[in-house]
C-alpha cells in the first residue's frame, strides 16, 4: 500500500519509544521505508514514560535531512522530544517543508507541539496531550478531544492508547497522498530498497 514511500520520523532525545516502534512497524508492514531523522549523533535515546528505554540508530542527521527527499513524516511524542524539537531552528524549518510542500504528516500525544513553532497550527482542527490545550488554542488551533483527527493533510492523536486509531488513519492518509501522487506524476517515488533498520543498547 505504501511501496516506495520514504517517511521521516524526526525525534531528539525522550521520545516516548512506543509512539515510534508500533506507527514504525505498521508503516513498515505496509511497504514504506521508514528512517529515523534526529539532531543526536548515530544514536537516539528512547523514553518508556519516565524511564529511559531502547537507543535507536539515527539513520538521517538532521544537519543533512531535507523535506524534499521524503514523501511524509511522523513526530512521536515524549516532553523532552518535541520541546528539544521546537527550539532548534533546522527541525523547525525540517517540519516545515512538509507543509510547505503539501505533504502528509502524522502527529502524536506531545508531537504537535513542534507544529505550533513551525507555524502550521493556525485553522487547523487537532489534537494532542491534554496539556498542550492551551498552547495549540493559542496559536490558532481548535483543540479537540478525541483519539484521533485527520484533516487538512495532518493526523493527531492524544496519547498511546490511542495509537490504534492513529495508524490506522496515519496509513489512509499516506496511501491517499501516495495515490495522488502516482497520478500525477509517471516518476516512480524515490526510496524502493532496503528498510531501515533500528539497533537498541
Amino acid at each position: 500500500m505504501l511501496n516506495d514511500m520514504r517517511i521521516a520520523i524526526l525525534v531528539a532525545e525522550g521520545f516516548e519509544q512506543v509512539e515510534l516502534t508500533e506507527p514504525r512497524k505498521a508503516l513498515d508492514d505496509a511497504g514504506a521505508k521508514t528512517l529515523i531523522v534526529s539532531p543526536a549523533v548515530d544514536q537516539v535515546q528512547g523514553w518508556h514514560h519516565f524511564d529511559k528505554a531502547d537507543r535507536f540508530r539515527v539513520d538521517v542527521p538532521l544537519t543533512s535531512a531535507k523535506a524534499d527527499d521524503f514523501d511524509a513524516l511522523l513526530l512521536p511524542g515524549g516532553v523532552v522530544n518535541p520541546d528539544q524539537l521546537r527550539i532548534n531552528p533546522s527541525a523547525v524549518a525540517f517540519v516545515r517543508g512538509f507543509f510547505d510542500a503539501a505533504k502528509p504528516v502524522a502527529a502524536i500525544c506531545h508531537g504537535p507541539w513542534t507544529l505550533i513553532d513551525a507555524g502550521v497550527a493556525r485553522g487547523r482542527k487537532m489534537t494532542s496531550w491534554p496539556s498542550l490545550k492551551a498552547d495549540l488554542t493559542n496559536a490558532g488551533a481548535t483543540w479537540v478531544d478525541e483519539e484521533v483527527v485527520s484533516e487538512q493533510g495532518l493526523v493527531t492523536s492524544r496519547k498511546p492508547k490511542d495509537i490504534p486509531a492513529f495508524n490506522r488513519k496515519m496509513l489512509e492518509l499516506f496511501g491517499k497522498s501516495r495515490d495522488l501522487s502516482q497520478a500525477h506524476s509517471a516518476t516512480p517515488g524515490a526510496g524502493a530498497g532496503d528498510r531501515a533498520i533500528h539497533s537498541t543498547t
